[in-house]
């Protein structure tokens, strides 16, 4: 059993992807499951979790459309304004959905890195947790230490750390890993989060090299152990610096010396049990 635990699917006409530079040919274009069809073939994936990229309740409808009419993809990670109490009704709506598993806030892209310790937004936490959904960590690395605030606060939430933590590999120094890695460390050690081994090559630029890669991911493994990690293409969005195939063989390169069992979580298990797949 072969999971992406994480990928997009959009439609710029939507016209709610503001992040999305109109000029980037490589992203400004739709994006279906057609589109991944050839990808999934060629890496043997057998299941998939489709992530929102737009931060509105339209777009994690239209996900679930998709998915309704798409097999491989088993879970969607939406999106609910949490500065909106009143979106809990919309909430609970959505999570009556089988395929609706996880909520993700853009935080990387919100400018007060205190966001997420805001009182009025605590509700959105609390419904996460009593709904048996998940929470979905998109940040930096600035943004660990309000997360492992959170994350201690809501213990009962199931929480995955997106990309993990968006390291600068790009501009890679020893200061900034050993701080991005001691706080990683901390967020292993002191709560349940599971990470995505996914977007690394992103990070990275288009001039990447395994051994680039190479020291993010052992400390990752290392921290959070294979049954806490989980491999994701981030397809399309890591077409900015290689191709699906390439992704997903440098992965395979970089796990190459696990053991057999430890790379079946990686690839597979770990996701289908944080997304309670039953697979």
């Amino acid at each position: 059993m072969q999971i992406d635990a994480h990928h997009h699917f959009w439609n710029p006409a939507r016209g709610d992807y503001g992040w999305m530079p109109e000029d980037n040919d490589i992203l400004c274009r739709s994006y279906g499951p057609a589109d991944m069809a050839p990808h999934l073939a060629a890496a043997g994936i057998d299941h998939t979790v489709l992530v929102q990229a737009a931060p509105s309740l339209e777009e994690s409808e239209y996900l679930l459309g998709i998915a309704d009419s798409t097999p491989h993809v088993c879970a969607v990670t939406g999106w609910i304004d949490f500065e909106n109490s009143n979106q809990l009704s919309q909430l609970e709506r959505l999570a009556g959905h089988p395929k609706f598993k996880a909520v993700r806030p853009m935080i990387q892209d919100i400018p007060d890195d205190d966001w997420m310790l805001r009182d009025d937004i605590q509700w959105a936490f609390e419904a996460i947790s009593s709904l048996g959904l998940r929470f979905e960590a998109l940040g930096m690395p600035r943004h660990i230490d309000n997360f492992l605030t959170v994350f201690k606060r809501y213990p009962d939430m199931k929480v995955v750390i997106d990309h993990c933590m968006k390291p600068q590999i790009a501009e890679h120094s020893q200061a900034g890993f050993e701080s991005w890695a001691d706080g990683m460390a901390r967020l292993a050690d002191e709560t349940a989060a599971f990470c995505k081994f996914s977007a690394l090559i992103t990070e990275a630029g288009s001039d990447w090299t395994v051994e680039d890669l190479c020291p993010y991911v052992d400390h990752v493994i290392g921290a959070f152990g294979a049954d806490r990690v989980m491999w994701g293409s981030d397809w399309p969005v890591c077409r900015l610096a290689g191709e699906y195939m390439e992704w997903r063989d440098a992965a395979l390169e970089l796990t190459a010396g696990l053991s057999d069992a430890d790379r079946a979580a990686i690839y597979g298990q770990t996701a289908s049990r944080f997304y309670d797949l039953g697979l």
